[in-house]
């Protein structure tokens, strides 16, 4: 948590001199979520890949983890008017703020702003021009996650396979591109790269799932999320495929529900043995992405990317 903290307050600062000095609405729109912050993980898994590889050569190459970062902001902007949320990071949302012309404008800006960050990067050039590839790829999965996700609310039948592709492409790809940057900007082997690209992925797919469980297990005091919210909604989650296979229907969940009701819910999957098999899923899923990183020396950056690896699924919000 030092590291992930101190981190954040690094990429807050180096956003604050990039983009500080808002001189027209649309420069304010598209500083307002990066000045509200967040967890930063992406930015800290791009630093501790290039440290991993090359020590100390991140400072030289930081305007790459924020390309990550915007990315990241660019999609959350999109989203928030695509699902009409009011509300992100405990503040109102660019399009409630705004407008939502100004909205889809200001997340066009981030993604535009990323591929600037990245030709920033004080590395060799055909490095940057591969990492340009390998971010530009990552927005159009991206983008085709968020797809698939929307397709998902018309349908009860998704299987797990597909909410799984789903999430590696909408949440784990770009948590791959933030250790793939990180690693080949710093010098990385193609091998080193693949590495992390298919770490991140594997740890993105667990943060995904570990967020399914925190959205029904979570008081809100504690997530700072909307309760129950997935179940109410009728989102096809893997706790809702993995309670379908098991002949659990959650569609009469679909309406207001009290905390008794959700103390009820809860109780009825852990009986069941659901939440037991689904934090075992995503467990595995960190397992398999940690020994990706067996290629990588020992290293202090190495650990903390290995407690990365288990705060993505221990977290409680």
């Amino acid at each position: 948590m030092e590291y992930l903290t101190s981190t954040s307050k690094e990429v807050s600062e180096l956003f604050t001199c990039y983009y500080g000095d808002q001189k027209t609405e649309l420069s304010k729109a598209s500083y307002y979520l990066l000045e509200a912050e967040g967890k930063r993980l992406r930015p800290a898994m791009f630093k501790l890949a290039a440290e991993s590889v090359t020590p100390g050569s991140s400072n030289q190459i930081m305007s790459g983890a924020l390309a990550v970062e915007v990315t990241h902001t660019f999609t959350l902007v999109h989203d928030d008017i695509m699902d009409d949320d009011s509300l992100r990071r405990g503040r109102p949302t660019v399009h409630v703020v705004w407008n939502e012309p100004t909205a889809i404008l200001a997340g066009d800006v981030l993604f535009a702003r990323a591929f600037v960050l990245l030709a920033d990067a004080n590395a060799d050039p055909s490095r940057k021009v591969e990492a340009v590839r390998i971010l530009g790829k990552a927005s159009e999965d991206i983008c085709e996650g968020q797809q698939s996700d929307m397709a998902f609310e018309a349908r009860d039948d998704v299987s797990a396979d597909e909410y799984l592709e789903m999430v590696r492409k909408k949440t784990g790809v770009l948590y791959g591109t933030a250790g793939a940057l990180g690693a080949l900007l710093a010098g990385a082997s193609p091998e080193v790269v693949s590495a992390f690209m298919t770490f991140g992925e594997h740890l993105g797919i667990a943060f995904q799932i570990q967020d399914d469980i925190i959205d029904l297990t979570r008081e809100t005091a504690v997530s700072g999320k909307d309760q129950a919210s997935d179940i109410r909604e009728g989102k096809q989650t893997l706790i809702a495929i993995r309670a379908r296979e098991k002949g659990i229907d959650l569609t009469p969940y679909q309406r207001n529900l009290s905390s008794d009701e959700i103390q009820e819910i809860i109780t009825l999957l852990t009986e069941a043995g659901i939440i037991a098999d689904i934090t075992a899923e995503a467990q595995a899923y960190i397992d398999s992405g940690v020994a990706c990183l067996s290629i990588l020396p020992d290293s202090q950056e190495k650990e903390l990317l290995l407690d990365v690896a288990q705060f993505f699924i221990q977290r409680a919000y």
